[in-house]
């Protein structure tokens, strides 16, 4: 089979590239490991972050999205991200999304921390990622360009484009862009489906492609814990954005529930058993009813008592280097997209519901940018063998490069059998600072000489050096 694009990975930023190109008139092959719908943007419960209120605009989104990224945000990224997450919510309600309206019909947008206005566009309340996903995967399904491999993983990539899946099936292609999604499930606590692992990370580094920022790793403040059966469970930011309200052992309030991420899970993580309770029984079930019906499912009903969070690993904002057009730095014709590509955009903490916004306004620009490749040669692949990491690992990687980092841990990790641990360690080594999501117990404060410096692991080695990034 020969295809325009391979796009690998069925999320929100592998569909909608997979859209963007066969609108385009392109015939794609899009790679799937699971059924459409059931990857893990559909377990989404934030949404997707745009400059669409009377009293905002894209500058204000830029600056918000500067501010939450503690100094190391790309400000070109951001610029493209502020600028057109706008106009990709208005091809995302073309192409069939339904989301929430207030009375008058306009928009309900809602607020989540680090955010100065309401910005936030939902689905289903906190059922963002399915609904978005449900119609995406049944425009690609109906799609005549579209040819869905379902079932299948990309086992390595071809270096004159395309790849090639598991059983030795080769799909040439003027170009493949990645989007296997992220790596947060290389911690044992997490809020990710247990697939969530870097494979996509390990598959371009294989090829030649840079990592970066790994050591950035966002922990969601508010994962369920102490509850059977929801264990991780995660209980979105839009709640304490309609007043939900943390409370520590003594039962009173101890953080600004809506400053950045990194903020207020690093404060949960300093009360003692690194525990807070979540008061949300003033927050109208109705917006959340997924959230409140899981709850009740487990025994514990939100709207009469307070549910036991703690922080989990949720979000990595290292990963594959690349432009703004997502491609993939030092690798021809490959792209990456979503959470597994790093153009610098989230810095040292992700803004709440910005990567929804990134993975359809940077898909839509890989998919347009692969499309301009010359037509693909016959080539062999890179080979690859990307397994899992043990529970072994995951345990580890928890315990050494968690909300609190040192040296001596660190120094462990970077011993461990999986690369993608080894790698998380070393980036977190060399910086020698507390910044953003990366806490060092040894080095708690920023060091101004970081600003804008970037981990960067050129391909062959595991020791990370600094690079300034500021442009496109």
């Amino acid at each position: 089979m020969r295809s325009d694009l391979v796009v690998v990975g069925a999320g929100a930023a592998g569909l909608f590239a997979a859209l963007t190109a066969a609108r385009e008139g392109a015939r794609v092959a899009l790679v799937s490991a699971r059924p459409l719908a059931e990857t893990a943007s559909y377990w989404a419960q934030g949404g997707a972050a745009a400059a669409l209120a009377l009293d905002d605009s894209p500058e204000l989104h830029l600056q918000d999205t500067l501010t939450a990224g503690r100094g190391l945000t790309r400000r070109a990224a951001a610029e493209v991200l502020s600028h057109e997450a706008a106009d990709r919510v208005a091809e995302l309600q073309q192409l069939g999304v339904q989301f929430d309206a207030d009375r008058h019909g306009d928009l309900a947008l809602g607020l989540e921390g680090g955010h100065s206005r309401r910005r936030i566009v939902h689905a289903g309340g906190s059922a963002t990622g399915r609904r978005i996903l449900r119609a995406l995967s049944a425009a690609a399904a109906e799609h005549p360009r579209i040819e869905v491999l379902e079932g299948h993983r990309a086992a390595a990539l071809l270096p004159h484009g395309g790849a090639a899946l598991g059983e030795g099936r080769a799909l040439p292609a003027r170009a493949t862009i990645l989007a296997t999604g992220g790596a947060a499930a290389l911690w044992s606590r997490t809020t990710n489906p247990p697939g969530s692992f870097g494979s996509g990370l390990l598959l371009a580094r294989d090829a030649g492609a840079q990592l970066a920022d790994l050591e950035f790793t966002q922990f969601h403040p508010t994962a369920v814990v102490g509850v059977r059966g929801r264990e991780g469970f995660l209980i979105s930011e839009a709640v304490r954005g309609e007043g939900a309200t943390l409370h520590g052992p003594d039962g009173e309030r101890f953080v600004d529930e809506l400053a950045p991420r990194d903020h207020v899970a690093r404060a949960i993580f300093n009360l003692p058993g690194h525990t807070a309770e979540l008061d949300m029984t003033m927050v109208d079930p109705g917006r959340f009813p997924n959230i409140v019906g899981a709850l009740r499912d487990a025994g514990l009903d939100p709207m009469s008592q307070r549910v036991p969070v703690a922080p989990a690993s949720h979000y990595v904002m290292g990963g594959v280097v690349t432009d703004l057009d997502g491609r993939a730095a030092g690798v021809p014709r490959l792209y990456a997209v979503g959470e597994c590509a790093c153009t610098g955009l989230h810095g040292a903490n992700r803004l709440a519901s910005n990567s929804l916004s990134e993975c359809f306004v940077f898909g839509r620009r890989a998919a347009l940018a692969g499309l301009e490749e010359p037509p693909p040669e016959t080539s062999r692949p890179h080979a690859a063998a990307i397994e899992p990491p043990s529970a072994g690992t995951r345990a580890a990687v928890w315990r050494h490069a968690g909300l609190e980092r040192t040296a001596e841990g660190l120094a462990q990790l970077a011993g461990d059998p999986y690369p993608l641990a080894r790698l998380v360690a070393a980036c977190a080594l060399a910086r020698r600072e507390t910044r953003g999501a990366h806490g060092r117990a040894e080095f708690p404060a920023p060091d101004p000489a970081l600003d804008l410096h970037h981990t960067v692991l050129d391909p062959g080695t595991e020791t990370p050096r600094f690079e300034v990034w500021t442009g496109s």
